[in-house]
C-alpha cells in the first residue's frame, strides 16, 4: 500500500514528512492494537529502514504474488490434500525451467493478481477464520 502511495497517488511534490505520516496511517489500518506508546517517532520512520521500497520498487510485489500461489494451493489442500501436495511437488520439479505462469498452472493455481482470484482468496480466509473462532 505505501508503494503503490508512492508511486501511483503521492504529489510530485512530497515530502519526507508526508510520507512518514501515509506510513504512521498504514501502520495503523495493518496493525492495529499494537502499543507504540515512546516509540511514535519510529514507527512513524519505519519506512527509513526499508531500502528496497525505492532501490528495488517491485520487491514486495514478488510477496504478494507468491502468497496468491501460497492461498491458492493451500484451498487446494482442504479440499483434497494429497492432490494439492502432488501438483506443487510437480510445480517445484520443474524449477526454473517454466515460467511462473505454467509454475502456478502446475501446482493447480492461477497466475492473476486480479479482484476475482483475491476477492476469493478473501473469502476462503474469513470462513476459515470464522471456523476457528468458533472452535
Amino acid at each position: 500500500a505505501f508503494q503503490h502511495w508512492v508511486y501511483a497517488e503521492a504529489p510530485h511534490s512530497v515530502t519526507a514528512a508526508d510520507m512518514d505520516r501515509r506510513w504512521r496511517e498504514l501502520v495503523s489500518r495493518f496493525m492495529p492494537g499494537v502499543n507504540w506508546d515512546g516509540l511514535q517517532t519510529e514507527m512513524e520512520t519505519g519506512w527509513h529502514r526499508k531500502g528496497h521500497i525505492f532501490e528495488a520498487p517491485f520487491y514486495y510485489i514478488e510477496y504478494g504474488l507468491a502468497q496468491i500461489g501460497a492461498l491458492q494451493v493451500w484451498r487446494n489442500a482442504l479440499a483434497d490434500q494429497s492432490g494439492a501436495v502432488a501438483a506443487y511437488r510437480s510445480a517445484l520439479a520443474l524449477g526454473y525451467t517454466r515460467p511462473l505462469p505454467a509454475l502456478f498452472t502446475a501446482a493447480g493455481a492461477r497466475f492473476a493478481f486480479d479482484r476475482a482470484t483475491v476477492g476469493r482468496l478473501m473469502a476462503l480466509i474469513q470462513e476459515q477464520l470464522a471456523i476457528l473462532d468458533a472452535q
